[in-house]
């Protein structure tokens, strides 16, 4: 969405391969169900859809690296250049614990997490531009609640505890969001209000240096791995979804080489709930 408005992206990408980032942007793009593409069966139209899809990325100014193991120094100067030569505004990092602090001294991985976070934060303030690092969590949140419905809505909840092998990263980040589905957890229903939870995700912004604390409600489009901000709109996927789903046919365009069947053929992995966006 940053793209589509002009703002250039970079996009280090320490768990997807680029081929699996590019396909899951293209299935956003062209509004195509994941495993419409996946199977190639598309009809005229879709197929046409897909091509606009693609047609758009092409255009956008976002930049991918897909370097694994990425270590701190290399990312600082893979960053200076990208903002230098392209103008970059923004730093996204998937995910800060595949990092590395080689070269750097610590004694244990605690240890190493957290030179890792000191130093996104210090590269956000050289560059003057957001980093924002996706992080892990614990299996605390795995672990918590039972009981009523009631207690299991409230225990499912990510906090800043969460944060996967270091608290560096709760006192380094200026905020901490969540993603929190409670359709995930098998919960359904708001035994408070009665209200519909499938497709309901949250955005919990736990920490925010500069302002106040709140949650954010939009639904998720599993079909599509996209977010969007009304029920109408998610509800309109899922239609869409459906009738993909009983319109499939086998496809004349599978049958040859295209750059489309490229980025279909591979498999992207599903994103687990327990990331967290800390913008440093």
């Amino acid at each position: 969405n940053m793209a589509i408005q002009g703002t250039p992206v970079a996009f280090f990408t320490l768990e997807m391969s680029n081929i699996q980032l590019v396909n899951r942007l293209i299935i956003n793009a062209a509004e195509l169900s994941g495993d419409k593409v996946k199977s190639g069966k598309l009809n005229s139209s879709e197929f046409n859809e897909l091509s606009k899809g693609i047609a758009i990325l092409e255009q956008l100014p976002i930049y991918i690296d897909e370097t694994p193991s990425l270590s701190v120094m290399e990312l600082r100067t893979k960053a200076r250049r990208l903002v230098a030569e392209h103008g970059v505004k923004i730093i996204i990092i998937d995910y800060l614990q595949l990092m590395n602090a080689s070269g750097m001294s610590y004694s244990n991985r605690e240890g190493e997490v957290s030179i890792i976070s000191r130093s996104l934060k210090a590269l956000a303030k050289e560059l003057d531009v957001p980093v924002i690092a996706l992080s892990q969590l614990n299996r605390n949140v795995e672990s918590r609640g039972g009981g009523s419905t009631d207690n299991k809505l409230e225990a499912k909840k990510p906090q800043l505890s969460d944060l996967r092998e270091s608290g560096a990263i709760e006192q380094d980040a200026d905020m901490v969001c969540f993603i929190h589905r409670p359709e995930y957890y098998r919960i359904f229903e708001d035994p408070n209000t009665g209200n519909d939870l499938r497709g309901v995700a949250q955005i919990i912004v736990a920490k925010h240096r500069n302002g106040a604390t709140d949650d954010v409600q939009l639904y998720f489009a599993q079909d599509y791995t996209m977010f969007v901000n009304t029920r109408q709109e998610y509800e309109r996927l899922n239609a869409k979804a459906s009738n993909e789903d009983s319109t499939m046919m086998p496809s004349k365009t599978n049958k040859r080489k295209s750059k489309a069947d490229s980025y279909a053929k591979t498999e992207p992995p599903q994103y687990s709930e327990s990331f967290s966006d800390a913008p440093f």
